[in-house]
Order: C-alpha cells, then structure tokens, then sequence
C-alpha cells in the first residue's frame, strides 16, 4: 500500500469532520480542499478511507461508494440521513463543511 501523501490526510481529515446524517460528494470535497477532483478522492478513499466514515462521501448523484450501496444505506438509515430511495436527498443531506455542525478544516 502506497504511503499517505499530504492530499489523502487532508481528504481523510475533512470526512472525519462530516457530521452524522450528512454527506459530501467526492467532487465537493475535491473544491473544498481546492486540490484534485472527484478520481483522486475516491483513490484516496478506496486506498485509506476504511479508518473514517467513508459511508458519508457519495457520488454526487446521492449514490453510495460501489460495490458498498447496502452498507451505505443501512448506516445512513441509522444516522438519520435524508433519503430519496435508497440514495441520499443531496438538497437536503449535503453538507458544506463550513456549517455550524461541525468543525471547518483549513
């Protein structure tokens, strides 16, 4: 496994920061931190997100990461994220890391 790189700690910092029953996409998360873009957060998650709350990034369709679509759902469900089906409600549920609910990341 490649070693952490400075943009993975920073990716891996802001989902820890994504409060409970909100989600960011992975283009989101690429223009908050302004380096990247949605391939390169999802490297980052698939590579090292297994230690955070990857449940709470999603493409930004509201879909959950593949090949993990009924976990994503049952931990959203247990969060009380905002669902339209089985997909996230990202009107609703996403969250622009500079809200109230949680800390901002430099």
């Amino acid at each position: 496994m490649d070693a952490v790189n400075p943009f993975a700690e920073r990716v891996l910092d802001l989902v820890e920061r994504i409060p409970p029953g909100r989600v960011m996409s992975y283009g989101d998360i690429a223009e908050y931190l302004g380096q990247g873009g949605p391939r390169q957060v999802g490297r980052v998650m698939s590579t090292w997100g297994g230690g955070v709350p990857w449940w709470r990034v999603v493409h930004a369709d509201g879909t959950g990461a593949p090949d993990h679509e009924a976990r994503c759902l049952a931990r959203w469900r247990e969060e009380g994220t905002a669902l339209r089906g089985d997909r996230v409600d990202m009107r609703r549920a996403r969250w622009d890391g500079r809200s109230a609910d949680s800390q901002e990341v430099p």
